[in-house]
This record gives structure tokens, C-alpha cells and sequence, in this order.
């Protein structure tokens, strides 16, 4: 089959949704079958207000009908409710081509803490009215798709659509003499508000706290925690050795679908700590490798306690390849229909 994929997140973005987005494609090429992406390299860009890293494609329309039109794809997958994805979708609908949705970010929850007087109500409304026109909405989880029931979007449609982390350096994480007072509690991801990163920093704990990553908060927040060891972007087998070297995995994040990051310390075998929200309470439910608790400094204490084995075996589950299963037994009956 021929798989068009379109997405308003592409490289040189670092975050879960490109991630997921290339590691599926390299899937699919693996079951021969050819994908091809519109993304934002394709069209004229322009920084994003308040946070410049993500750069939004302006001359979409009607270039991106032309893009699908040209490519003549079986399956056409929306991945984001960005410009791109907004052109694409309205080019479905207007000519009748069947299309699923998946759903990577709470666009509601991150609008409202970068603009806090949007009226959250009418974001929700047209993330439900994006993606109810879909023949299936692919969710990060059980719990994300209840919070979406409540917010209108179809429960017919909805798929959960778990992630993976199975991948390059991560599955032999190489230690490395972090000279640091333990024990070392590790962030890593985006340095930005919707992370809620200063829930990790200004926790009470003996150790270093250790952040890696890069962000629109990395100067401000470096300034006001001095305390705090800043390593910037890292990357493959470096970024792997962190994990592993590390003693507790903090991951403060209320607004985040999944984590990847999280199956990816796991696969480090680093013990886990975080809220029991959306994502985390749904990779560790029943399980005893991550610490979840409201009170976010004793789940790290809870977390010191984890058997690091542990981490490595649950990470198992959480394959691309599975993944990628999921999607296409999601996608393959639209092109029969």
C-alpha cells in the first residue's frame, strides 16, 4: 500500500510526535510498504509565536490538495491539527477521500498556559469537530480516549494507539561516571512551561537534580535554579547513557498523551517518577516500576526503591512494531470499504 502521512511536526523538532511519525514509517517500509509524508520542510515557514522552535507552514493551501492528489496514496493518516493538517483535512472532505486522525497532543491544555484569556472551550471544539470527520481517531490511551468522551470527540471511532521505544542506542544503554552527588534525579525532555518542569526543580531533594534538553525556558530557568546541572540536547547512545546513569527518571508532565521519554528511561532501566495522570498511570497501571503519586517528591523517593530489572522487562511490551500493527489494523479496512 501506499501511506501518506501528513503532519505539521517534522524534524529538525524533537518530541514524541515526530518521533512516533518516523519510527512507524520505518516500519511500514520494513512491511513494503510505501510511505510518504507532507511536512512542514515542504512550504514557506514561519516561527511560532511564544515558542520559535516550531515553525508552521504558511502556503498550504491549495498546495497541500495538489501534494495529495500527485501522491494518489490508499491511505491518507492526518497526524496533527496544525495549518497542514487543517488543509489536508478540509481537501478530504471536499473530495470525499476517507482519512483517520491521530490524537499526540492536549492542544487545549498547552494554548491555555501560553495564552491563558483563549477561551478553552472553542479550542475543544474544533479539535472535536478535526477529528470526528475521521473514519478512526488513533489515542495514546485508555484514560486520554475517556478524557476525550467527555469532550465530545466520537467514542466509535476512537482506537488506542500505544507507542514504543525499541529502538537504536536504548536497547543497550551504555553507563557512563556522572561525577554528580547522588543520588541524580533526571529530566529529560522539552524546557518549556507545558512540560511543568519547576514542579521537578523545586522539589526538596538530597542528590542533583540533572535536566537534559533544550527549550524556550533552558536561559531563564537556568538562571533561577543554579543548583540545577543543565546539559542542553543529547543525543542517541550519548542521551541513552544519561538514562542509564541516572538513579530516578522525573517526568512532572500533567498535559503530555503518552511519554515516550518514560518507556525510554524504562528500556535504560530507570525507575520512574511522575503524577497519575494521562500517560504515566496508564504505562504503570498494575505494574510496580514506576512511582506515581499527587505528591511528586515522594514518588521520587518511592522510585530510589525499584528494581532496575524490572524497568528493563515492562519496557519490553512497548514495541514500534506493535505499534505499527495497531495502525494498520486501523487503516486497512478504509481502503476496502
Amino acid at each position: 500500500m501506499k501511506i501518506l502521512i501528513i503532519t505539521d511536526a517534522w524534524y529538525p523538532q524533537v518530541n514524541g510526535v515526530c518521533r512516533t511519525l518516523k519510527n512507524l514509517g520505518e516500519q511500514l517500509k520494513i512491511l513494503n510498504h510505501q510511505v510518504e509524508y507532507i511536512e512542514p520542510g515542504q512550504f514557506l515557514t514561519i516561527p511560532m509565536p511564544k515558542y520559535n522552535e516550531i515553525r508552521l507552514a504558511i502556503n498550504v493551501w491549495p498546495k497541500v490538495g495538489k501534494m495529495i492528489k500527485t501522491c494518489n496514496p490508499d491511505i491518507i493518516h492526518i497526524a496533527t491539527e496544525g495549518p497542514i493538517g487543517i488543509a489536508a483535512k478540509r481537501y478530504c472532505v471536499k473530495n470525499k477521500l476517507k482519512f483517520t486522525t491521530s490524537y499526540h497532543t492536549q492542544f487545549d491544555k498547552y494554548l491555555k498556559l501560553y495564552y491563558p484569556y483563549l477561551p478553552i472551550k472553542l479550542v475543544q471544539k474544533f479539535l472535536k469537530n478535526f477529528h470526528n470527520q475521521a473514519e478512526k481517531i488513533l489515542v495514546t490511551t485508555k484514560s486520554m480516549k475517556e478524557e476525550l468522551i467527555k469532550m465530545g470527540f466520537d467514542e466509535n471511532k476512537m482506537v488506542v494507539w500505544t507507542r514504543g521505544a525499541d529502538h537504536g542506542s536504548f536497547k543497550d544503554a551504555k553507563k557512563i561516571p556522572l561525577q554528580y552527588k547522588r543520588p541524580i534525579y533526571l529530566y529529560v525532555g522539552r524546557v518549556s512551561i507545558e512540560k511543568n518542569i519547576r514542579a521537578f526543580l523545586d522539589l526538596d531533594l538530597e542528590g542533583t537534580k540533572l535536566v537534559v534538553g533544550k527549550g524556550p525556558d533552558l536561559d531563564k530557568l537556568k538562571e533561577e535554579y543554579p543548583d540545577v546541572v543543565f546539559k542542553g540536547e543529547r543525543t542517541n547512545g550519548e542521551l541513552a547513557s544519561y538514562f542509564a546513569s541516572s538513579d530516578v527518571f522525573v517526568f512532572p508532565s500533567k498535559t503530555d498523551t503518552f511519554g515516550i521519554v518514560i518507556i525510554e528511561a524504562l528500556q535504560c532501566g530507570l525507575p520512574v517518577a511522575a503524577y497519575p495522570v494521562e500517560g504515566p498511570k496508564d504505562i504503570f497501571e498494575g505494574m510496580k516500576t514506576g512511582a506515581l503519586n499527587n505528591d511528586l517528591r515522594k514518588a521520587a523517593l518511592d522510585a530510589l526503591k525499584i528494581n532496575r530489572q524490572s524497568c528493563i522487562e515492562h519496557a519490553k511490551k512497548y514495541t514500534w512494531a506493535n505499534c505499527t500493527k495497531i495502525f494498520l489494523e486501523h487503516i486497512s479496512p478504509i481502503i476496502k470499504a
